[in-house]
């Protein structure tokens, strides 16, 4: 294969280069293998990139070797990808300012995968938004817990949203965890989403203490599920769904049927690119619904 590859997407003409790079080492994984992943899962993976600035972590010599985030827009964008310059997430208004990039189309993705930014990372908000359209908890598990333990948490956490008619949808992290993701008004700012994630946690905490931990204290953690409520923090962003995972296989953060979550039989490690394309097939986008506005969280 020929190190470099001149490609037409949806109009825009890219260059591709070491298509037969293996970026998964223990599954042979090549860097063409991903461009294929990210242009065939685009239809349900895109909207949940638009209109969201992008965090990307990047693994130009593969998954066993270090990585690096990246926010700026990196040196030779090309000019026809959408960028957003916003303050950096922390500082003072009109201080630091950060060119991100905003992936709403097919060629950005193609172009992404093709500089090896294999996991894609969202805010809850979209640009120009008021507050969060997204309230976002993610299920932590301290072994000797597990993903089990995580699908208990997750069932009683969408009980407990639903009595304040808050719809939750599951997806696994690509790693050891899970995370539910809530549609919500996007009329609130972050810090009253943030809030009401933490007295949920808390109370959660409080009904069943040998299951549940909502503080971020290490050593409570041990056998217990870490209800990260602080991922609604403004300056926070959750990998999006159905991007890859830097692990030793390419691993997916995957939605996943309530179904599944009740038999408590969900195995991260399966749900890679080639079983999640077939999961897409099967049944679409089953985080579809975090596309359109849902109610205001109570305070």
């Amino acid at each position: 294969m020929s190190r470099r590859v001149l490609v037409k997407v949806d109009g825009r003409e890219l260059e591709l280069s070491n298509l037969d790079k293996v970026l998964y080492p223990e599954a042979g994984f090549t860097k063409g293998e991903i461009i294929d992943y990210y242009t065939r899962i685009a239809p349900v993976l895109l909207p949940h990139l638009r209109d969201r600035a992008l965090t990307r972590i990047r693994y130009p010599n593969g998954v066993a070797a270090k990585g690096f985030f990246e926010k700026n827009a990196p040196e030779g964008t090309p000019d026809w990808v959408h960028l957003e310059r916003l303050p950096a997430p922390g500082s003072s208004k009109g201080r630091a300012m950060i060119d991100y990039v905003i992936c709403d189309d097919l060629p950005t993705l193609v172009w992404l995968a093709n500089l090896a930014a294999l996991e894609l990372h969202t805010p809850q908000w979209r640009v120009g938004a008021t507050g969060p359209d997204l309230l976002v908890v993610d299920l932590d598990p301290g072994p000797p817990a597990g993903i089990r333990e995580c699908c208990a948490v997750a069932l009683l956490m969408r009980e407990r949203l639903a009595a304040d008619g808050i719809d939750a949808y599951p997806k696994t992290s690509g790693k050891k965890g899970m995370q539910l993701a809530c549609p919500i008004s996007g009329e609130q700012p972050a810090d009253e989403v943030s809030a009401y994630a933490r007295r949920i946690a808390q109370e959660l905490e409080r009904a069943e203490p040998g299951l549940i931990v909502s503080r971020m204290t290490r050593s409570l953690r041990p056998g217990k599920v870490f209800i990260d409520w602080s991922q609604n923090n403004a300056a926070k962003t959750t990998v999006t769904p159905y991007s890859l995972r830097a692990q030793p296989t390419p691993t997916v953060s995957a939605p996943l049927r309530w179904a599944e979550v009740e038999s408590g039989k969900v195995v991260p490690a399966t749900l890679t690119a080639a079983a999640v394309l077939t999961r897409v097939d099967t049944y679409g986008d089953l985080m579809g619904a975090l596309c359109e506005p849902g109610p205001r969280v109570p305070t």
